[in-house]
């Protein structure tokens, strides 16, 4: 099949997915970690709020702490969302350093970011921990991205199943069927700025065994799931792994910082564009 062929198909599927008239919404959410300064991202603002994105493509940012409130200024009433990258699983006290769910929702925070691999690998972060910090999220109306993946090791050793299932069992027990309602993120710590991407079979089968995992804990349907792919996400396979089944969206990271190539990534997803 040659390249014209593959890729029409691939075009095809993406509109499939967004064909209904009632569209499934598609989550396309940046991940800024630490970068960026104030000046960036009034410029990154600036442009990104001139690009008309439909509705059914959800945008949702995550800059470091300090930017939050010029989210805050520049967006209160437009549709690009944001949120934060992290927050305490505290509600109130002596905790330095720590960032509360009452002080996101304040800066007028959506979404937060709880269980990142950097969270769990740098600062030792344990599946009851990540629990607790998306049950503080939610006791404010802040809709965790519950990010869950395997390292190289488990991978290799077939252990990703089990690690998974781990990770998604500590939140269950935490807040029960309310996890249908938060966002599931699959980051392969080993793809997460490496330039690996996992082979687009092996996203299918992790996303649909996420996705069987919701199924037995909260019975939510396939239309209503909300799993993300994060992995060295950009440009040039972003599409690709659109068409991918049980794909609902993605968490970018890398790819993200320029407003040119993140805008061009939402513009390569909007069938209603071309």
């Amino acid at each position: 099949m040659e390249k014209k062929e593959i890729e029409s198909l691939v075009r095809k599927h993406i509109e499939s997915k967004f064909s209904d008239r009632d569209r499934k919404e598609y989550i396309v959410a940046a991940n800024w970690k630490m970068n960026m300064s104030a000046k960036e991202i009034r410029r990154f603002i600036g442009e990104i709020k001139e690009e008309k994105i439909p509705n059914y493509l959800k945008t949702v940012i995550f800059p470091p702490y300090p930017y939050l409130p010029i989210f805050q200024e520049m967006l209160r009433y437009d549709r690009i969302i944001y949120g934060a990258q992290d927050v305490a699983k505290e509600e109130q006290g002596a905790y330095t350093g720590e960032v509360s769910a009452a002080m996101l929702a304040d800066c007028g925070c959506s979404y937060t970011l709880v269980g990142h691999s950097e969270r769990r690998g740098y600062y030792a972060e344990t599946p009851g921990i990540v629990a607790k910090k998306a049950a503080a999220a939610l006791r404010y109306h802040i809709k965790p991205v519950i990010c869950i993946g395997e390292t190289l090791e488990d991978r290799q050793n077939n252990r990703y199943r089990d690690v998974l299932k781990i990770q998604l069992d500590a939140v269950r027990q935490e807040i029960g069927d309310v996890l249908s309602e938060c966002v599931i993120a699959y980051e392969p710590v080993w793809a997460i700025g490496t330039g690996v991407i996992p082979e687009l079979v092996q996203i299918e089968e992790t996303h649909h065994f996420i996705h069987e995992l919701l199924v037995s804990y909260t019975g939510i349907s396939e239309r209503a799931s909300k799993i993300l792919y994060g992995g060295s996400v950009n440009e040039k396979n972003v599409k690709d792994i659109a068409a991918v089944h049980f794909v609902d969206g993605f968490l970018i990271g890398g790819a993200s910082l320029k407003a040119g190539s993140f805008i061009n990534i939402l513009r390569l997803l909007n069938v209603d564009g071309r």
